[in-house]
């Protein structure tokens, strides 16, 4: 069982940046391929950006440019740095691991971003 806990959300002006972070338990971190999704009030669950076990990158086009996904295997953590925040990016950030023996996927318990003035 892989758990997983993110922090570093909260509430930012537009224009401001926030970095989230996901720190993950298990030994075998660097085999997850991790995303962070988010889910704005009545909205369907949304992916914002991937990164694979050799660190290859994708994004949502609403986020290319502003967001960049990065991950430290030495710390089990996946980071998300949101930089040019907008207010249509207020959502609940979920940080998602797969591991490919499975596959099985584990979700975190979000953390919520707010841009707004």
């Amino acid at each position: 069982q892989v758990q997983l806990v993110e922090s570093g959300g909260g509430l930012v002006q537009p224009g401001g940046s926030l970095r989230l972070s996901c720190a993950a338990s298990g030994s075998i971190f660097s085999t997850y391929t991790m995303r962070w999704y988010r889910q704005a009030p009545g909205k369907e669950r949304e992916l914002v950006a991937t990164i694979t076990p050799a660190s290859s990158t994708n994004y949502a086009d609403s986020v290319k440019g502003r967001f960049t996904i990065s991950r430290d295997n030495a710390k089990n953590t996946v980071y998300l740095q949101m930089n040019s925040l907008k207010p249509e990016d207020t959502a609940v950030y979920y940080c998602n691991a797969m591991n490919p023996i499975g596959p099985r996927y584990y979700w975190g318990q979000g953390t919520q971003v707010t841009v707004s003035s």
